[in-house]
């Protein structure tokens, strides 16, 4: 069985390379976050929170990232 720590570092690098390849965006990289919330890697998907909220200002995807991100207790930037 794959250790789960390379399972996770292969899906991260899938997504990343995903984003690269479509253009990115906030629903994307909202995914994303999302993905490292469950991940149980909270640190990750707060930088990811936090750059949708910053590259993406009065989307949709900036909502939901201010909501996790007041959620995993960190602050808007």
């Amino acid at each position: 069985m794959i250790p789960r720590l390379v399972l996770v570092l292969v899906v991260t690098l899938a997504l990343a390379i995903g984003l690269v390849a479509c253009g990115g965006g906030g629903a994307a990289l909202l995914d994303t976050a999302r993905l490292e919330e469950l991940q149980n890697n909270p640190a990750h998907a707060r930088e990811l929170y936090q750059d949708i909220v910053r590259r993406f200002p009065g989307s949709p995807a900036a909502r939901t990232a201010e909501e996790r991100l007041r959620a995993l207790g960190a602050p808007a930037p």
